[in-house]
């Protein structure tokens, strides 16, 4: 850790992962080297080069443990072990070296919530061994054995539109799932599996990563008893009792001193945080614990929607939500910056517009890019990337899309009435093959895809995107290249100009000692408004840093914007 560097303007303690850009891949839909239709820790090898060109400097990989896959992934079987539709732990060892190779480190994204059903140690609570009889949470039902709701040991309810409580007829109980069915959580309360988990993350550690993303920390905690959650709470019940639970920074702290150990100040930690909200954020990344560098919040792709269905959004409850999390990093927390991931649909299609896919695609870069904090790029925004067409629900592949789905089915819902919500909302937006070509299957697979491709690959592929004069690729280089060059970019104080603007999002970032300030705009619609500099920001020149359009107004006094146009300036 470099301490303040004063003469360079920057006012606290420089840190890797605040001057990173992370790249976030989805394995399964990445590259496929094999044939089989599924990604692959080989065909992420394959492409290791196409990131150096795009100048990443860490690599997020979404879990490529062994697993039975009923979400991707997320339900591990193994923590020690690569899921052979990947490849072996070689194959991840080649890819870990090929990345450092090139100074691009690699996050490994961990699930220390729950685990599969298949694990050794669920199927040996499931059998009563008493070693690991209480590694996770069984509980007698209330009202007979198997039976309806009323049974269940509580009335909490999952993330994945099902009750949190499924009958197991071996061991003749309910176990705790807040996910899918397939994924029983963790009993924490239990020293054993805490030590267990602290023990997994060191071996990791020691193998020669650079970080963890940990999946939904914040849920590890659940209060003695499990009482019943506010039957009127406005998304699933039970979430006022087993979000930010009474011993979380205890095991924070746990896992920061144990699971960390030696390796806790040379690592990067990004905690996703269910429900979070700004004073958590701030406790979680120092105030009351300690493992955690950064975290993922969740109102800004909350924004327009409520559960699946679409809710009106104005530009100004960006700026609004924006700025409030701003105000955290300045009081000393840090946040990931995103529009995309893994569990969100593409966010072009969401804040942006496909019929200006290159100009709208770089403006969201620009915008997001222009707050303070760590920018994540997720596979295929970099060359505009959108949602989907369903034809039929057999397309889906999300488990929450299909519990959904079902849900609606058995309630005698035809799929062409929901099916427009899930196009808009279901995660397998995301999903879809990396675009890669106009060939077939975008040049993904040889085989059949595990996924169907996005209509629109034959333009937007990476192929194309080096060829076009004006790319969305390139743009994101440019910018990349800015961040690490610009040190008001990354640890400059945030300023919105115009909140109440509808049209254009500006930011202005100031860094004490510099010998100047950056002004960003983004003109969030089809529209040419005009952005005018508030008077009492002063400066005698200034200049283009970059720009999404060839020839940008040089005078942003007064600035008239083309549609999704967006430019930064040194202001001098």
């Amino acid at each position: 850790m470099t301490q303040k560097d004063t003469a360079n303007g920057v006012l606290e303690p420089r840190e890797w992962w605040k001057e990173a850009v992370v790249y976030q891949i989805y394995p399964r839909s990445f590259n496929d080297s094999d044939g089989d239709g599924i990604g692959d820790i080989p065909g992420i090898r394959e492409k290791v080069d196409y990131l150096d060109h795009l100048g990443v400097d860490c690599v997020w990989l979404n879990p490529v443990y062994e697993s039975p896959q009923v979400d991707n992934g997320y339900d591990v079987s193994d923590y020690r072990a690569i899921n052979p539709e990947y490849g072996d732990m070689d194959d991840w060892e080649r890819l870990l070296e090929e990345l450092h190779d090139r100074d691009i480190r690699l996050v490994m994204d961990l699930v220390l919530n729950h685990t599969s059903d298949q694990h050794v140690w669920f199927q040996r609570s499931r059998d009563g061994d008493e070693e690991y009889a209480d590694y996770y949470f069984w509980r007698d039902g209330r009202g007979g054995e198997g039976g309806g709701k009323e049974s269940y040991p509580n009335n909490w309810e999952s993330f994945f539109d099902t009750p949190a409580w499924s009958y197991d007829d071996e061991r003749e109980q309910y176990y705790l799932h807040l996910f899918a069915s397939a994924q029983p959580d963790l009993n924490w309360e239990n020293p054993t599996v805490r030590e267990e988990l602290y023990e997994t993350v060191n071996w990791w550690l020691e193998k020669g990563i650079d970080g963890f993303r940990l999946d939904v920390i914040n849920l590890i905690s659940k209060p003695e008893g499990l009482p019943n959650g506010d039957p009127q709470a406005d998304t699933q019940v039970g979430i006022d009792q087993y979000v930010d639970g009474p011993r979380v920074h205890e095991y924070l702290d746990e896992l920061a001193e144990h699971g960390f150990g030696d390796y806790r100040e040379e690592v990067m930690s990004v905690g996703e945080c269910v429900e979070i909200d700004p004073e958590t954020a701030l406790d979680v990344t120092g105030r009351k614990s300690n493992a955690l560098d950064m975290t993922i919040f969740f109102e800004h792709v909350e924004l327009d929607r409520d559960g699946w269905k679409y809710s009106e959004w104005n530009l100004t409850d960006l700026k609004t939500i924006m700025s409030k999390w701003q105000d955290a990093v300045e009081e000393g927390a840090w946040v990931s910056l995103y529009h995309s991931n893994h569990d969100q649909p593409r966010g072009l299609s969401r804040f942006g517009d496909p019929n200006y896919r290159y100009e709208s695609a770089t403006m969201l870069a620009t915008w997001l890019h222009g707050h303070k904090g760590t920018p994540f790029v997720y596979q295929g925004e970099e060359i505009g990337m959108t949602n989907v067409d369903l034809d039929s629900p057999a397309e889906l592949r999300d488990v929450w899309a299909q519990n959904y789905w079902d849900r609606k089915r058995n309630a005698g819902a035809e799929f062409s009435e929901v099916a427009d919500r899930i196009e808009r909302f279901g995660r397998d937006n995301a999903r879809t093959p990396m675009q890669w070509t106009d060939g077939k299957h975008a040049g993904f697979t040889d085989g059949e895809p595990w996924i169907p491709v996005g209509d629109d690959y034959e333009e937007c592929n990476v192929e194309r995107e080096r060829e076009r004069d004006r790319s969305i690729l390139e743009y994101y280089r440019e910018l990349i290249d800015l961040r690490h060059d610009d040190d008001v970019l990354v640890y400059g104080d945030f300023e919105l100009l115009s909140p109440d603007d509808e049209a254009i999002y500006a930011i202005r970032r100031t860094l004490p000692a510099a010998d100047y300030e950056l002004l960003i705009c983004c003109n969030f619609t089809d529209g040419t408004p005009t952005f005018e500099t508030p008077a009492e920001i002063d400066f005698d020149r200034a200049e283009v840093a970059l720009s999404n359009e060839l020839d940008p107004d040089r005078n942003p006094r007064e600035v008239d914007l083309r549609p999704y146009e967006a430019a930064i300036y040194r202001l001098y």
